[in-house]
């Protein structure tokens, strides 16, 4: 079983937006418009991914991928997909009723804000309401960690003291760190091990490159707290997934690692 932890099916308007132009420098994608579902769904059967979870994006400038709209795709999928919903880091009222629309109604397994798209550091104080809620619904925080590959400051990425602090203020909350926080992965990882509801997943980075520090946490200690991701587009899955086979990993990690761990965390009955 092999679990997506991060994936977009993308909207013209996320693919539009100026910041995105690195991205497409590095991955040579080219598409500009609205793309099927069958988009999506054949590049995760090409890789042999058994389940993705998709995220909405809402950025300051609107919904660049609505929940309503994850929430079609989901159930277009028949199965293969599971919601990640975003909510507008200006309106916490507002935002803390989103969330329990799309939990209590949509069916949606976390909530995903990146700091970077708003340019504020997640221990901003609009972020608490929605993590308080997220505690009481009992799903994910997912947010990015590390540099930001899109044209936007990275600062707001840094493990420590951002996402550390965070989970001391709320020591229930469920943080989903993606991107493995390079260049401050040792960081990413310290806080992993310091933190028992705090995981790492390996979206926007190819097996071939992931910081050995990382690959070492995954086989040992850190088996149970790194998840397998791609962030496609930007990465197929048949590539993120190359050199899997040689990789220095036991069974028992390697399951957990490619799906057992994204299960686990995000509830999926799959």
């Amino acid at each position: 079983m092999i679990i997506d932890a991060w994936m977009q099916h993308p909207t013209a308007r996320l693919l539009g937006q100026p910041w995105i132009a690195s991205l497409n420098r590095w991955t040579g994608n080219k598409e500009t418009g609205d793309l099927p579902l069958a988009f999506t769904l054949g590049a995760m059967e090409q890789g042999g991914i058994s389940h993705g979870i998709i995220s909405a994006w809402t950025a300051p400038a609107g919904d660049l991928i609505s929940n309503d709209e994850v929430a079609g795709w989901v159930k277009e999928s028949k199965g293969k997909l599971s919601g990640v919903g975003s909510v507008d880091l200006r309106k916490p009222m507002e935002a803390v009723r989103e969330i329990r629309r799309c939990v209590k109604t949509l069916g949606f397994k976390g909530v995903r804000v990146l700091p970077w798209l708003w340019e504020t550091p997640p221990t901003d104080r609009r972020f608490y309401p929605i993590y308080a809620e997220c505690c009481e619904l009992g799903v994910p925080f997912c947010t990015q960690i590390g540099h930001t590959g899109p044209l936007m400051p990275s600062e707001v990425g840094r493990p420590i003291p951002y996402i550390d602090q965070v989970a001391l203020d709320f020591p229930e909350l469920v943080i989903v760190g993606g991107h493995i926080g390079y260049p401050w992965t040792e960081e990413a990882i310290a806080v992993a091990t310091k933190h028992p509801n705090f995981y790492i997943d390996t979206s926007a980075y190819t097996l071939k490159r992931y910081p050995e520090a990382l690959i070492k946490y995954a086989a040992a200690h850190g088996r149970k707290k790194v998840l397998f991701g791609t962030n496609w587009p930007m990465i197929a899955p048949s590539k993120a997934l190359e050199g899997i086979d040689a990789a220095p990993l036991d069974a028992e990690a390697k399951a957990l690692f490619l799906g057992a761990n994204t299960a686990r965390v995000f509830k999926l009955a799959v």
